[in-house]
């Protein structure tokens, strides 16, 4: 993967109530050129907003390519870095504890777009500043406001 495209992939989940409306925004950089991506469910958890997050990212690509991402979602970092992801799938989408795994539609679906790509994770503290960061948590909170049918200041009633 030498002479594949380097992408910063910067990816947030938000949800009001857990479940409830929720939304998620990432943003692909590559070199000086930069694309935001968001959208919102009316009904869904903040971890599947996380999660959909990135692999809306990931299918924004239309070749392979080494993908740095940065996430605040410790449960995405760890299901794909720890390889708890990949565990559950060979084990029929069970834990250890022979409970089942949450989101095995969406672990499934991910892992098949980073097998397509060199992804790395990076976990970043959420709500620390990081300028990226703060940016997809404000596009998660339009796309979840937007779900749940809030309306913004300035529309028209």
């Amino acid at each position: 993967m030498t002479n594949f495209k380097t992408i910063d992939l910067y990816c947030d989940g938000a949800c009001a109530g857990n479940p409830g409306p929720g939304g998620w925004g990432a943003i692909l950089r590559y070199g000086t050129r930069e694309k935001e991506l968001s959208g919102g469910e009316a009904q869904t958890t903040n971890n599947r907003m996380e999660l959909t997050a990135l692999l809306e990212g990931l299918r924004a690509l239309k070749e392979p390519c080494r993908v740095r991402v940065w996430t605040d979602s410790e449960y995405m970092a760890n299901g794909i870095n720890k390889g708890w992801a990949r565990g559950w799938r060979r084990n029929g989408w069970r834990k250890s504890d022979k409970k089942p795994a949450l989101n095995p539609d969406l672990w499934e679906a991910l892992l098949d777009e980073i097998d397509r790509h060199d992804v790395t994770i990076h976990w970043v503290r959420g709500h620390s500043g990081h300028p990226e960061n703060e940016r997809c948590d404000k596009l998660a909170v339009q796309a979840r406001d937007q779900a749940a049918g809030f309306r913004n200041q300035g529309d028209e009633i």
